[in-house]
């Protein structure tokens, strides 16, 4: 069963990747480079309407920002929903509606739609019914593996979020320049395909079917009085929501620590989820990329960030420091932000290895810690609104960055832009260290542990 769970929600959320990543390949094909070698031979380089105008960046970043956002806010609704829901409902219901609004962006190529309030709404809504995948699937997998090997085993798991970059960008990049309506409506039938199998398959805890974990027996020892119930505030800084669970007087000062990885997390995933995208850099830098290339290019990342989120949950199992993985790989992380005269292939398989290691321990194993920590009364179901808060407070500065580059980029005179795309770099590199500074203190903490 625990490997039946693995498989089954790894197959689910790389179909989430996978239904996410078209837009960022065929934006270049709603709005065509036509200095590129694939078009310099193509007597047609008309774009699609409405991004066809000089105001297109700014059409793409409404897309960007509507989806975003909406993820966010929808993230955390999503784990109060999940944790009162039956999870295999819950999970095959977002599928089956992200695979139908991914297809839908894809139709308004058939339907020859021109009106970017059209791409706009189905962006958000789409943005909504994705944040329902995250909870489920890390909960499900949670609820059967202990703490001990959770960073081994979640490293190796969240390999799904690069390798659905991978195959959305593959599969996208197949279809972009013949009739990039494919490129969304194909991967809109796999992730609604995967959710009918997951319906059938799925089993999301042990007690269905008559199993108990150990270290859910354990919880059997709390006393009716050292349950007594206090609010646990989350403050989640300017987002200004408070959340609240139940949780034991003795272990609350610990569970306040989990807003420094709410916190490491926000910048972290700026830096990670969209700012840094190989595709838009490489194909925004250099005339040469197609959007074919550019997609196959960008898998390079994903291809790395494999092996670093594999790596970081191995080592932070071994050494039991998760803040000090992170924080290593960060600092090592950050100096290579910095934009290299071109896209090299290993420094972009560099990259996403040090980039994405911090982010898939954050989202996985330590979300999984505390929301299993013993001061939720052993209720496993808090794992969807710890997972949520976690991944919904990143997801606000995924849709930040975008807006940030935006401003630096359009700072941009004639035969400038290359240049500003270092002051983009800049800001990363800070994102990255004020990820550090966030963890510094359970840094400090664990290394005085060692010592």
């Amino acid at each position: 069963y625990q490997l039946w769970t693995l498989f089954l929600t790894f197959l689910c959320y790389t179909s989430y990747h996978l239904s996410r990543k078209p837009i960022s390949i065929v934006k270049n094909e709603l709005h065509k480079n036509c200095n590129t070698t694939d078009h310099n031979t193509t007597a047609n380089c008309s774009s699609w309407k409405p991004f066809d105008g000089s105001d297109y960046e700014s059409l793409f970043g409404d897309l960007d920002t509507a989806f975003l956002f909406a993820y966010a806010g929808g993230m955390f609704f999503s784990g109060h929903i999940a944790e009162r829901s039956n999870l295999r409902y819950f999970l095959v219901l977002g599928m089956l509606s992200s695979g139908l609004m991914t297809a839908l962006f894809g139709l308004g190529y058939y339907w020859n739609i021109h009106t970017v309030a059209f791409f706009v709404i189905v962006q958000a809504v789409a943005g909504v019914v994705q944040a329902t995948g995250w909870p489920a699937v890390v909960t499900c997998v949670g609820s059967w593996f202990g703490k001990g090997r959770r960073g081994f085993i979640m490293g190796l798991w969240n390999s799904h979020t690069s390798v659905g970059n991978i195959l959305g960008s593959l599969i996208a990049a197949a279809f972009v320049s013949e009739a990039w309506g494919l490129s969304f409506i194909v991967p809109g039938i796999i992730i609604a395909s995967v959710g009918v199998i997951a319906f059938f398959f799925l089993v999301t805890e042990p007690k269905e079917v008559g199993i108990v974990m150990e270290e859910k027996s354990r919880t059997d020892s709390y006393t009716v009085q050292a349950e007594q119930s206090t609010r646990l505030r989350l403050f989640l800084g300017r987002v200004g929501l408070c959340v609240c669970l139940p949780v034991c007087h003795q272990d609350k000062p610990r569970t306040a620590g989990w807003m420094v990885y709410v916190f490491s997390l926000l910048v972290v995933v700026l830096t990670c989820r969209r700012n840094l995208n190989p595709f838009t850099v490489c194909s925004s830098l250099s005339e040469d990329y197609s959007p074919s290339v550019s997609g196959d290019m960008s898998t390079l990342f994903d291809v790395g960030g494999i092996v670093g989120g594999f790596l970081a949950g191995t080592i932070s199992d071994f050494t039991g420091g998760r803040a000090t993985c992170c924080v290593v790989m960060l600092v090592l992380g950050a100096p290579m932000l910095f934009r290299p005269p071109c896209c090299p292939t290993g420094m972009l398989a560099a990259l996403g290895f040090l980039v994405n290691g911090p982010y898939a321990l954050i989202t996985t194993a330590v979300s999984a810690d505390l929301g299993t920590h013993k001061s939720l009364k052993g209720n496993a179901k808090a794992l969807s609104t710890v997972t949520a808060i976690i991944d919904g407070t990143g997801s606000i500065g995924a849709a930040v960055g975008p807006l940030l580059a935006g401003i630096i980029l359009n700072k941009a005179g004639a035969g400038q832009r290359a240049a500003q795309w270092d002051n983009v770099f800049y800001m990363l590199m800070a994102s990255d260290v004020l990820a550090c500074l966030f963890l510094l203190r359970l840094f400090v903490k664990e290394m005085k542990g060692w010592c």
